[in-house]
């Protein structure tokens, strides 16, 4: 039993977030069935203590995934620690309104000035853009504390920063001390270290539902933002054409892996590239549907907007129906 406990994918129920940007996509697109007006964010695949996901298949459904991985640190491979943290964070945003433009420490900032936590380097898959959205993806020019300052001050600093229009399938890499922001009408997947450390530079002079204008904390984004002029991410993409499916890598770095693997039909090539070895991996579906076969006749069915977690160990033999997933390793 305790073999099959250690390979047995499961499914995780997201907690979700109602911030004022938010929207009703995940709930109409993503089938998310939360009572939250607006739905922001659903934090698909999470351990940390301000959102943790639960387990919704088998045998440890309607437990925390961090109380699981807590009594099965083998689940995390490499990764295990007696806390049941995971080093990664998975999310769906909806984004009705522009984001506050914001800056995420590093994790030597984060370390010292907020007790020990992790800092914050996020990837963005974008699943879905309306016509003209953008997004803030560092400054246009090389940039001072100073003129950070004055342009605050000024109530310009929208023109200090580099806008990139989006379209669905784009992927943004955005590292610590970024200044960033997403814009209206786009729906992504953040694939991020666990941290939920936000510096908010500037919010549009937004109000909340109580008439109070949203907290800033301008010294400590002056203090953590890269001030050099970021080069434009370039969407350019290898894709390997496989047998019944096609896999792309979207991003590496020193956190996480992101692949992209396009389903066409079942899969017995596709379930070994998906298999766990010495650490675990999440599969986010984002279209379609289909099944993992990871024992002699056991299944595990997703579909689209669903998360998964792969233990560390996990054998899948066969993976089946036509789906788009991202998995992400560590």
């Amino acid at each position: 039993m305790h073999n099959t406990e250690q390979t047995t994918p499961f499914l995780l129920e997201p907690v979700g977030k109602d911030y004022l940007w938010g929207g009703e996509r995940l709930k109409t697109t993503y089938n998310k069935q939360l009572p939250l007006t607006p739905l922001a964010e659903t934090w698909e695949c999470s351990t940390h203590p301000d959102g943790c996901s639960v387990v919704a298949s088998g045998l440890y459904k309607g437990k925390t995934l961090r109380s699981v991985l807590q009594a099965h640190p083998q689940y995390l491979g490499t990764y295990a620690n007696s806390d049941g943290e995971l080093p990664i964070l998975i999310k769906l945003i909806d984004a009705k309104k522009d984001l506050s433009v914001q800056v995420h420490p590093d994790d030597a900032y984060a370390k010292q000035y907020e007790n020990g936590q992790n800092g914050k380097t996020e990837m963005w898959y974008i699943l879905d853009a309306e016509e003209q959205s953008s997004l803030v993806y560092g400054f246009r020019q090389e940039m001072t504390p100073e003129r950070l300052r004055q342009s605050l001050a000024d109530g310009t600093l929208e023109q200090d920063l580099q806008k990139v229009p989006v379209s669905k399938n784009d992927v943004f890499l955005i590292e610590a001390g970024t200044v960033h922001a997403i814009g209206a009408g786009i729906v992504l997947a953040e694939i991020q270290q666990s941290s939920n450390l936000t510096y908010r530079l500037y919010d549009y002079n937004r109000i909340d539902a109580n008439g109070n204008k949203r907290p800033l904390h301008v010294e400590k984004a002056v203090a953590t933002v890269d001030y050099h002029q970021k080069p434009l991410p370039e969407q350019k993409r290898t894709v390997w054409e496989k047998e019944g499916y096609t896999e792309e890598l979207l991003c590496t770095c020193p956190y996480f892996q992101v692949k992209r693997f396009v389903l066409r039909e079942n899969c017995a090539a596709c379930a070994k590239s998906i298999s766990t070895t010495h650490t675990f991996a999440v599969l986010l579906c984002i279209d379609g549907s289909g099944t993992l076969q990871y024992g002699t006749d056991a299944r595990l069915s997703f579909q689209k907007g669903q998360c998964i977690f792969l233990p560390a160990h996990t054998t899948i033999e066969q993976v089946g129906g036509s789906a788009d997933l991202l998995f992400v390793t560590v």
